[in-house]
């Protein structure tokens, strides 16, 4: 074969595997470019990041390969050497039907919904770009062993091993790039001294808190926080370098976190002189590997606060939190949500039901005012309390506190009730889930008239804690479901398992292989005004099934 005619081989085999591979970048770029991850989410989501890739190979193989079969055969039956222009001229030409037909296989994979959007960034497209000259580097020399000439065209198959070596080579390109970012984020915090900065960690609850401390100091501030994920350092540095400006006066960061010293990390990019800690469970148990990880980790912003700063613990009466208030010796601490006096912000007479809740707030100082709130659940009052004791410790007066509670509104898709119409309630609790909030759910679920169904996928992401943790709640629903929805394989033995121990009927138990079917199940159920939907966890784009 000549070596333009290898040379357009390794071409067709670069593109058509960057055009079916997109299902790998996606989860490559999900898992925040970490291999660990990546391959977790690959082993999850092997069919949809490798099916692609097969198709195409297998055009590739036959368009390709069938005419490099059909010239050979042709010029041996004639005798006569077929023009070279006239074998390039055909290669060309079904070249271009091969990368068409992989780029089509591309837009069907652009088509199919994603729970969490695929960005084509700068950093994706120095992926690609790596991605795709490893690929024809490595189909060219491929190409010239005797024997594998066509091998290259399968190449599309193996897209997904292929996008880990390339980002391999790219990568102290990729660093050296990134701490420029977050070094000149760190420069500019550091240049605002007159900036309030706070940072909020926990397993869960910190983007709820951050949203609701934000609304609260509102009333006295000019607040910027991180929207939505953006919790990690790249996230941050993009807010800080992109949003931050003169006339801010607070900057809130989410701290998240799946590995050990990830939080240390952020704070010494923010280095917030105020912070809270919502909470400390076995959310990333997968990651963390055990509980004593995820505590120090969570911790490490406590210890990374100045002497003169103070830090907010959200009480979990006589938990880890509660543990770590003990522990910690900054002079200005807090505890909120507690039973002890004078040491954080609590919530008296508390009631609530489907139209919100109310209380009384009563601050460290031992001031009280009446609140009502939108907010459904005693979960969020513990948050709202937690961000009112750091507000408290800023200044703001308790009417103040007060008229920020009042503003505050539901997170997207945490316990957000979703207007249908004259329709069923709908509960958008789909974010995320942990052993305490799909109890808090179900509790606020609990409160609402029958018939009552639960849409879930279950909990992932607990290592070996998942089958006990999704087995006890399915038990926790009894008494505060009518109805429950299992979607998906990943956890419904666990949960039936739980369902059948606690005695819940079984008709009452429903299969559905995704959310498609879930809503069908749902039009069979015939719920309708006056009945509610829950809506609990939807299981990360890695697990999609």
């Amino acid at each position: 074969m000549p070596t333009v005619s290898r040379l357009l081989y390794a071409l067709v085999a670069a593109l058509t595997t960057l055009f079916t591979a997109r299902t790998a970048l996606h989860l490559f770029q999900l898992e925040s470019y970490q291999y660990q991850g990546y391959w977790r989410s690959f082993k999850a989501r092997a069919v949809d990041a490798v099916l692609p890739g097969a198709i195409s190979a297998a055009v590739n193989t036959l368009l390709l390969g069938f005419l490099t079969w059909m010239i050979n055969t042709l010029a041996s039956r004639s005798g006569a050497d077929i023009p070279l222009w006239t074998d390039l001229l055909w290669l060309v030409g079904v070249s271009v039907v091969c990368c068409a037909i992989a780029y089509f296989i591309l837009q069907i994979i652009k088509k199919k919904p994603q729970k969490k959007a695929y960005v084509v960034t700068d950093r994706v497209k120095r992926q690609m770009k790596a991605f795709a000259a490893t690929t024809f580097c490595a189909a060219l020399l491929v190409s010239f062993i005797p024997g594998l000439v066509a091998v290259p065209l399968v190449f599309p198959i193996f897209g997904f091993a292929l996008l880990p070596l390339a980002a391999a080579l790219i990568k102290p390109t990729e660093d050296k790039i990134n701490q420029g970012f977050v070094d000149d984020a760190k420069r500019i915090l550091l240049e605002r001294t007159d900036l309030i900065k706070i940072g909020i960690t926990g397993s869960f609850g910190k983007t709820s808190t951050k949203f609701f401390l934000a609304k609260i100091l509102s009333e006295k501030f000019n607040v910027l926080a991180t929207q939505g994920n953006f919790n990690v350092p790249l996230g941050v540095t993009r807010v800080v370098r992109e949003q931050l400006m003169p006339e801010h006066q607070v900057f809130i960061s989410e701290m998240g976190a799946r590995h050990t010293g990830e939080i240390k990390e952020l704070c010494e990019l923010v280095r917030p002189k105020y912070g809270i800690l919502t909470s400390v469970g076995n959310q990333h148990l997968e990651t963390f590997k055990s509980q004593e990880n995820i505590t120090n980790t969570k911790y490490e912003l406590a210890e990374s606060l100045p002497a003169d700063g103070a830090i907010v613990f959200a009480s979990d009466n006589g938990g880890i939190v509660d543990g770590l208030y003990e522990k910690t010796n900054k002079p200005k601490k807090y505890l909120s949500g507690s039973d002890k006096p004078n040491i954080g912000a609590k919530a008296n007479n508390l009631e609530n039901g489907v139209w919100g809740s109310k209380f009384e707030l009563e601050l460290p100082d031992g001031k009280k005012k009446v609140c009502e709130t939108k907010l459904l659940g005693s979960h969020n009052i513990g948050n709202l309390l937690a961000a009112s004791t750091l507000a408290f410790e800023l200044g703001l007066t308790i009417d103040e506190i007060a008229s920020g509670i009042s503003k505050v509104e539901s997170v997207e898709h945490r316990l957000q009730i979703i207007d249908t119409h004259g329709g069923a309630t709908v509960i958008d609790d789909a974010y995320n889930a942990n052993p305490v909030g799909v109890r808090a759910a179900l509790d606020v679920l609990s409160k609402f008239p029958k018939r009552r169904v639960i849409v879930t996928p279950g909990m992932v992401e607990l290592g070996e804690a998942q089958e006990r943790e999704n087995k006890a709640f399915g038990e926790y629903m009894k008494d505060r479901a009518d109805e429950v929805i299992i979607v998906g394989s990943t956890n419904a033995d666990a949960i039936s398992a739980g369902l059948k121990e606690a005695g819940f009927a079984e008709p009452s138990v429903h299969n559905a292989r995704n959310l498609d079917e879930a809503q069908e199940i749902i039009k069979k159920l015939g719920v309708h005004k006056g009945e509610t939907i829950l809506f609990e966890n939807d299981l990360p784009e890695n697990y999609r099934e």
